[in-house]
C-alpha cells in the first residue's frame, strides 16, 4: 500500500511557473513508475506526464510539453512537476499516481495508488 500527499498547488498569473510535489509513504515507491494527471470541472482526468521507477525515462502530454519537467527522488520518496509559462487553461487538479508498468502511461486505468490531489488556479 503506498499513499501519497501532493503539495505545491495554488494561484498564480499566466506565465508564472509552479512546482508541485509528490511524497510517498507505507511502499514501495521507489519501485514504481509515477503520473501526474489533472481534472478540470466538467472534464475527464487527463494525462500530464509520468516517469519510470528509476527516473531513465519520461513522457509529457503533447499539450503541455517543452512546459513541463517531471522528476523524482527515490532516497526521499519524492516525486516533482515543474509546470512552466503556465496558462488558463492549465487550471485543474493535479493528482499524482502509482504504477507497476514501465514505459509510457498515459491510462489512468494503469495506476494502482493514487494521492487526493491539489489545486492549481492560473489566472489571465
Amino acid at each position: 500500500q503506498v499513499q501519497l500527499v501532493e503539495s505545491g498547488g495554488g494561484s498564480v498569473q499566466a506565465g508564472g511557473s509552479l512546482r508541485l510535489s509528490c511524497a510517498a509513504s507505507g511502499g514501495t515507491f521507489s519501485r514504481r513508475g509515477m503520473g501526474w494527471f489533472r481534472q478540470a470541472p466538467g472534464k475527464e482526468r487527463e494525462f500530464v506526464a509520468n516517469i519510470t521507477w528509476n527516473g531513465d525515462r519520461t513522457y509529457y502530454a503533447d499539450s503541455m510539453k517543452g512546459r513541463l519537467a517531471i522528476s523524482r527522488d527515490n532516497a526521499k520518496n519524492l516525486g516533482y512537476l515543474q509546470m512552466n509559462d503556465l496558462k488558463p487553461e492549465d487550471t485543474a487538479v493535479y493528482y499524482c499516481a502509482c504504477t507497476r508498468q514501465y514505459g509510457r502511461v498515459w491510462n489512468p486505468d494503469g495506476y494502482d495508488y493514487w494521492g487526493q490531489g491539489t489545486q492549481v488556479t492560473v489566472s489571465s
